[in-house]
């Protein structure tokens, strides 16, 4: 699986620009990246409030039938960023809050937000990832955030984060052969919130 880098300045929302290039353009894999977004979406419609410095990127594939579901990749999706997040972060308290959340000593510090579409009788996946890299927002009636340059002291370079996202991914679907749902269902439930 190749995954173009496709980057943006600002986008309403890396999620609808993945849609809109799957519609319009006739893309079937890539990862957008954009600085800013003006109407970053989280799950159940509410607001990924997005700031400057921040990762935002978008993932898109067919879903092959070979592949893992929908479902099984809404376990997969949250062990791939907390290993990501885990080289960055090394020694820190990493944590999944179901079904889109990963927490870093207890604050969010990502979100995930997957879709599915139909285009031309092909289903495909959309996986959005927010990661505060340098800020993060004040939740006021939800819980408390944080970002990776609070928790670790060291600025980390964006590009870095993309790499080992894509890296991660290819590496799982180069090993595809080897999956096993139950083994990632392990590990997440090892990681949940209490």
């Amino acid at each position: 699986m190749k995954f173009e880098i496709i980057k943006f300045k600002s986008v309403t929302s890396t999620n609808d620009t993945a849609i809109n290039m799957i519609r319009k353009k006739k893309k079937l894999s890539g990862c957008i990246y954009a600085d800013l977004q003006s109407k970053g979406r989280g799950t159940h419609g509410k607001e990924w409030i997005s700031e400057n410095g921040n990762l935002f990127i978008s993932l898109f594939f067919p879903l092959e039938k070979k592949y893992p579901s929908f479902t099984e990749f809404s376990i997969i999706t949250p062990v791939i960023m907390t290993d990501v997040i885990k080289k960055f972060c090394y020694g820190e308290k990493i944590n999944l809050k179901f079904p889109n959340d990963v927490f870093l000593n207890k604050k969010k510090v990502c979100g995930i937000l997957q879709e599915i579409i139909t285009q031309d009788d092909k289903k495909f996946l959309i996986i959005g990832i927010g990661l505060n890299i340098i800020s993060s927002p004040d939740l006021k009636n939800f819980y408390k955030t944080t970002n990776i340059l609070v928790e670790t002291k060291k600025k980390i370079n964006i590009d870095e984060v993309i790499n080992q996202i894509l890296i991660s991914y290819k590496r799982f679907f180069t090993n595809l052969n080897s999956y096993n749902y139950e083994n990632f269902k392990i590990k997440a439930e090892q990681m949940v919130l209490n």
